[in-house]
């Protein structure tokens, strides 16, 4: 593999390290640790352009694997027997030789496709990940106002409760008072009439 291919390939890994890092359930306050530590170098406007240049080197890079497939592909079809047998071996090592350059020329497609994919997969969880934690901190920071003043709402609700639940205790001791009282008009008229029936 060329040098530039095992720069490409070390970049994967590296990308890989980090698609791992982003994704990991980390508690927010080492989350947002490790987003600012890494986001620092790509502030610096000369990194940013250096990774743009990298990114157009492999895009470069993944053009060309993308033609020398097609044209060992192309030669792979002119190469083969078409319709009869030959057992010359001279075609046999001529044909094994175009299909390691196809072998070759596919896997430089795959590795510069998969690292300029996976580039733009960290792009946007990188993205997803500082509005989650964003959104989190805005939903505590309303929780905590909220919480101060759903105290006050929530003692003056229970203050308010209270007093019409003593109403409700009340309202019910009198009819319990007036249920003993008829009771007692209903036993005494029940046997005054037995006692006049008789």
């Amino acid at each position: 593999m060329a040098l530039y291919y095992n720069l490409v390939f070390g970049l994967l890994i590296v990308e890989m390290v980090f698609f791992t890092i982003l994704s990991l359930p980390y508690p927010r306050n080492i989350r947002r640790t490790v987003l600012t530590t890494v986001s620092a170098p790509f502030r610096n406007e000369q990194f940013q352009i250096a990774i743009k240049c990298i990114l157009g080197f492999i895009l470069v890079l993944f053009i060309d694997s993308v033609n020398r497939v097609y044209s060992v592909t192309s030669e792979l079809r002119a190469a083969s027997p078409s319709g009869h047998q030959t057992t010359v071996t001279g075609i046999m090592n001529d044909r094994s030789e175009v299909q390691a350059r196809r072998f070759y020329a596919q896997r430089n497609m795959y590795l510069c496709g998969f690292t300029l994919f996976l580039t733009l997969i960290i792009t946007r969880t990188y993205s997803l990940v500082a509005e989650l934690i964003a959104t989190k901190d805005k939903l505590d920071a309303k929780k905590v106002e909220s919480g101060s003043t759903d105290a006050a709402e929530d003692s003056e609700k229970i203050a308010a409760l209270k007093k019409e639940l003593a109403a409700r205790d009340e309202d019910l001791e009198i009819l319990k008072d007036q249920a003993k009282n008829l009771t007692k008009d209903y036993d005494s008229v029940a046997t005054g009439v037995d006692k006049s029936g008789l």
